[in-house]
């Protein structure tokens, strides 16, 4: 059976999960009899049940009682009492890579993968498909700003932010893909980055229509090499279409697309190469697919950028304030470039490390991103509920970039609320500071003290 036969009654575990939220209010929108439950509350939860989405607290097989199927997030163990309970009463049960992949099968789904980029990019790609007119539907990880929350189901298709943790990707088959870049990440559950490459290698093989990808990407470049129909994309030689003309400023960016026999003009309300690449493998895929090219200078124009994406927060005692997500090596190098290519010379960095298996795989890679920065202030991990029989810190981390020596200051601070009273006392130095990561570092923003300008 499957999750998408009319009226079924589909209860959601982890519903909280931003994979998971998308993925109930996308069902119900379509007609399923959605409930759910998470083990905390959150904002999350409010927005669902403002929906009109039954949700509880906590987990109890009594909430199956109404259910012909659950679904579970990666962050739901197998053998979970409530899970059993389904198992005993016959219902269906469905991990979300397996309902990622019945909806796929079922529904036109244009795509994008990376390890990271991909909730700009397919925010981008969400208004693309609106400009054009489509009645499209997504599934995100965060919300479309100015758009909607990240789960809607439209009757044009699908536009999914593709993801590789925890192996969802495995059975998803896109119509069409976008690929951003491929660098190591979940190392946790593929192991090397050889088994992540060939996963996002299967990824492309599976795709029955057009591959787009960011060619200046070297793993990116590589997955595109499996694709049936291929489409490259960059600022580097031999791409079938150039970026050129790039143009940065600090409350956007422009560039040129540079095609067979065409040109589109780019103009963001966001900055940054990074954006340059995630808004040109958007606007290639969209035209490849034959979205005429006024509604894609137009959906990228109305792009207002991601959640926590180089998100100004404001101004603290005149210095600028930017939360973003990055908490990969890659990420955090592109968002420091960015800072100095928009003429910030003095950055101070807050960056939680997340995850221990992501900490222990990348300590090698995390020193060389940082480099140039004025200050790094590291507080402890983010460890996402993984086991920690090491009893690893953020101060690997901290101690790892003093050895290496390319970067002003580096304090390892543990304690979130102690890190205000550490950027005060060098905040003279400083013309922006980032906080970085993945976790919950933005309460470090609110508990500036006298709040933001």
């Amino acid at each position: 059976m499957s999750l998408l036969e009319p009226g079924r009654r589909v209860h959601v575990m982890g519903v909280g999960g931003a994979g998971m939220s998308g993925l109930a209010l996308w069902l119900a929108e379509r007609g399923a009899l959605v409930s759910g439950c998470d083990r905390a509350p959150s904002a999350v939860l409010e927005e669902l049940r403002a929906r009109r989405i039954a949700v509880s607290l906590g987990h109890d097989p009594s909430h199956l009682a109404a259910a012909d199927a659950v679904v579970w997030s990666p962050a739901v163990p197998p053998d979970h009492p409530e899970l059993a309970a389904a198992a005993a009463l016959g219902l269906e049960r469905v991990d979300r890579p397996t309902a990622l992949a019945q909806v796929t099968a079922a529904t036109p789904t244009w795509g994008v993968a990376g390890t990271h980029g991909k909730t700009t990019a397919t925010s981008m790609l969400v208004q693309v498909a609106l400009a054009a007119g489509r009645d499209a539907g997504w599934l995100l990880g965060a919300p479309v700003l100015g758009v909607g929350a990240n789960g809607h189901y439209g009757s044009d298709g699908l536009v999914l932010e593709v993801d590789e943790s925890y192996g969802t990707m495995a059975g998803v088959v896109p119509a069409a893909l976008a690929v951003t870049n491929v660098e190591p990440d979940h190392l946790d559950h593929y192991g090397t980055l050889e088994r992540l490459e060939e996963a996002f290698a299967d990824l492309v093989a599976r795709t029955t229509g057009p591959v787009v990808a960011w060619a200046d990407d070297a793993g990116a470049r590589r997955a595109l090499g499996h694709a049936h129909h291929a489409t490259s994309v960059g600022a580097g030689p031999g791409r079938a279409w150039r970026v050129e003309g790039v143009a940065l400023r600090r409350d956007g960016s422009r560039f040129t697309l540079v095609g067979p026999g065409e040109l589109l003009e780019v103009d963001l309300r966001v900055t940054g190469r990074h954006n340059v690449a995630n808004a040109a493998v958007v606007a290639v895929l969209a035209r490849t697919l034959d979205v005429e090219a006024r509604a894609v200078e137009r959906g990228l124009s109305n792009f207002l950028g991601a959640p926590r994406r180089f998100q100004r927060r404001g101004a603290w005692r005149g210095v600028d304030v930017v939360e973003d997500y990055a908490h990969l090596p890659g990420e955090i190098a592109a968002t420091l470039a960015a800072a100095g290519e928009l003429g910030y010379a003095r950055v101070g960095v807050v960056f939680q490390p997340h995850r221990v298996t992501r900490t222990l795989a990348l300590e090698e890679s995390f020193p060389p991103a940082f480099d140039g920065a004025a200050l790094v202030v590291v507080t402890d991990l983010y460890r996402a509920g993984e086991p920690n029989p090491e009893g690893v810190t953020g101060e690997r981390v901290a101690s790892a970039l003093v050895e290496r020596g390319a970067v002003g200051g580096v304090r390892y601070v543990a304690d979130l609320d102690r890190v205000p009273e550490v950027l005060a006392s060098s905040l003279a130095d400083l013309d922006l500071v980032l906080v970085l990561g993945a976790g919950d570092v933005g309460r470090v923003i609110a508990a500036l003290p006298g709040g933001l300008g």
